[in-house]
């Protein structure tokens, strides 16, 4: 069977790996085309356009960024129609992909989508395109089931991705001695994976660095950008920079600064207390205040609806208020208290599988 894959940042190119690898299990004869990135590229079939030409953050950005944006959009489409899979499946990145889903709805193609957007965040009327547009949702976080059902669509509740990704994961024992990191405690530096939350973020992350001499700082660096790129900002300071070795980085930790997305569930997971942080556009800050109606921005304190980590965002997010959330949780009391609270967290996530558990039902459905 042939599948169409669109992802559009590295998360969804770790989760469409995933189960492009599920989908082969199940489907002996699976052919694949997609837009993505490394990750779903070493899983064969034939990579479209990589996410890193398409990942923008904000509404200013995308603003800014539109004829590409429309560009991309126009690419995917008929790519599509060339190509004819019998199933497209999206994860996630929903700016792009509701688009593609309405497309692909009106050319008489199943449309299966993969992590659920954040509708429930803001514009919570999406919901009513959505159950216009694509054929079966898979949600991986917990409460979204019954937002669905409060808007009358069903949905298919396949657990965590991340769950399966960190189950499969196996420490490199050389990892401290392969990278000269030496025996003291780390902090680890999670910056994102696009420009502009690189640019806005890692800054105030490193300023952190002379208050901390006693203790080692570590980028995870994301694999679209070079080490170059990564040493205009950490300059001769003595950090050190790491592609590709996201978790052996958090499985060492003892402390992050994190920036808000897929990674602080993954950090929390692997049980390090963490200091999130964001900042946007100014325009696009303005505007997602006026629109969005959560109380968190992070996963971790979203799915257990309760704070379990602090979020310094915007005008918060300084050298002065991480140091004093950090300090906190390196060592006493916070610390303990975080820790205690991410054994609730695990509890609400449940078990690996979910790309069995979507690849499973994305066949059955199809048959």
């Amino acid at each position: 069977m042939k599948y169409y894959l669109v992802a559009g940042e590295a998360s969804g190119d770790l989760h469409g790996a995933n189960l492009m690898k599920a989908l082969k299990a199940e489907d002996g004869e699976a052919v694949f085309r997609y837009f993505g990135g490394d990750k779903m590229a070493a899983e064969g079939g034939e990579l479209v356009k990589h996410y890193a030409d398409m990942a923008f953050m904000g509404f200013t950005e995308v603003v800014l960024n539109l004829r590409t944006i429309f560009k991309n959009l126009k690419a995917c489409k008929e790519d599509i129609m060339r190509w004819k899979p019998e199933v497209l499946i999206l994860i996630d990145f929903p700016g792009f992909n509701l688009k593609i889903a309405e497309f692909a709805k009106a050319n008489g193609i199943k449309v299966c989508y993969y992590i659920s957007p954040k509708v429930w965040a803001w514009n919570q009327k999406r919901v009513l395109k959505i159950k216009k547009v694509v054929d079966h949702m898979f949600c991986i976080l917990p409460f979204e089931v019954d937002f669905y059902k409060e808007w009358g669509m069903k949905v298919d509740y396949v657990g965590n991705p991340l769950l399966d990704e960190i189950a499969q994961f196996t420490p490199d024992r050389n990892f401290r001695n392969g990278h000269q990191l030496g025996d003291e405690k780390i902090i680890a530096l999670l910056p994102g994976s696009r420009r502009q939350e690189i640019e806005r973020l890692l800054p105030v992350m490193l300023s952190l660095t002379a208050h901390y001499p006693d203790y080692i700082f570590a980028i995870a660096a994301a694999p679209n950008f070079t080490e170059a790129y990564y040493r205009q900002f950490t300059g001769d300071e003595k950090v050190k920079l790491l592609f590709n070795q996201t978790y052996n980085l958090l499985h060492h930790a003892h402390a992050a600064i994190v920036a808000s997305g897929t990674a602080t569930l993954e950090t929390a997971l692997f049980k390090v207390p963490q200091v999130v942080v964001y900042k946007g556009g100014t325009i696009s800050i303005a505007i997602a205040r006026l629109l969005v109606k959560i109380k968190f921005i992070s996963l971790v304190n979203l799915i257990v609806n309760k704070k379990i980590v602090t979020e310094l965002i915007q005008e918060d997010c300084n050298t002065q208020k991480v140091k004093a959330e950090l300090d906190l949780i390196i060592a006493g009391a916070e610390r303990e208290a975080m820790l205690k609270h991410y054994d609730e967290l695990l509890l609400l996530m449940g078990k690996p599988g979910a790309s069995a558990k979507t690849a499973g039902l994305i066949t059955g459905y199809l048959k």
